[in-house]
């Protein structure tokens, strides 16, 4: 059964919800405190509740953490269109503009993570630094998928199973969307998720149209690794990256192993650090919070992240 999108997303907490318009798309953020902003990019299958300890603990550091709904997830739009990386992270520029803000922080975990390569790629300037979570750069991640289809295109598990119309869609809904509490249980280290993530991801997936929109992601990763739209993507993100990079991996995560997220600093010229989060699988900010909001906020702090 469907939910209403306003009350699976309008969680309460110590933030504010409100609507921004960018990119031509009404996007839903949640967003607390004051200073240089961060913005938070969720991933699959999430919507910006993942961000709820970051956005209580930044704060307090001196910063402006705003979590949004990627474009067809949660309380933001979702048109028929526009879910493949270029157009998302065209609504992260737009995003950062319409906060009021030339740049910010871009912190990105899972899709969120390649959407904020891609912005740092695309849209350099509007990135101030970058942290990516449990996510390699996209090139890499391609290389691995298409290159190992048995191997890493299998574990990660969803961009070559959603390949088919309708179908992922009402398994992923089924039986209460119970898919979504076995994706985050089976990618996640022993002991995560707790009932009340798994109830909250498992509503929010259950909103009109999201199913369909998050899936529509992974469609296009796949399918344009051949096309010409695909092709151009990934002679464009050869470019290094110029932003400062905190890139952050769970020990533990068999979506996307260490083995395969490392080797990212290649594709970035500015200084790039590379952290493994013990007894972390796929979900660090939420699996290990304290620890991951140590390195993040520690990162923040330095002047001079060394490489």
């Amino acid at each position: 059964m469907a939910v209403a999108g306003d009350s699976a997303v309008q969680i309460s907490g110590p933030w504010t919800h409100r609507s921004v318009s960018a990119n031509g798309t009404r996007f839903h953020v949640a967003e607390s405190g004051d200073g240089p902003l961060v913005l938070l990019l969720h991933g699959f299958p999430e919507f910006w509740w993942a961000w709820r300890r970051q956005l209580e603990t930044l704060p307090p550091a001196g910063y402006r953490a705003v979590a949004a709904d990627l474009r067809g997830y949660g309380g933001s739009d979702k048109p028929p269109r526009g879910y493949d990386l270029v157009t998302a992270a065209a609504d992260a520029a737009g995003l950062i503009r319409a906060l009021g803000e030339a740049n910010a922080i871009v912190v990105g975990h899972d899709w969120g993570a390649l959407v904020a390569w891609t912005l740092a790629s695309y849209f350099p300037k509007a990135v101030r630094r970058l942290a990516v979570v449990s996510m390699g750069h996209p090139r890499r991640m391609r290389a691995a998928i298409f290159g190992d289809p048995l191997g890493q295109g299998r574990r990660s598990g969803y961009p070559p199973a959603f390949q088919l119309p309708l179908f992922p869609e009402r398994q992923l809904l089924r039986d209460g969307a119970s898919r979504v509490g076995r994706i985050l249980a089976e990618w996640s280290a022993p002991g995560w998720p707790d009932s009340e993530a798994e109830r909250t991801y498992r509503r929010a997936m259950r909103i009109p149209s999201v199913a369909h929109s998050a899936l529509e992601y992974q469609r296009w990763f796949v399918r344009s690794g051949l096309r010409p739209d695909g092709l151009r993507y990934a002679r464009h993100m050869r470019a290094p990256i110029q932003a400062p990079t905190l890139h952050l991996q769970g020990a533990l995560d068999p979506c996307v192993p260490p083995r395969t997220a490392r080797g990212a600093g290649r594709y970035v010229e500015a200084p790039y650090r590379w952290k493994v989060i013990d007894g972390a699988g796929h979900f660090p900010h939420e699996e290990r919070p304290v620890t991951f909001d140590t390195e993040l906020r520690g990162w923040l702090a330095d002047p001079e992240p060394e490489r």
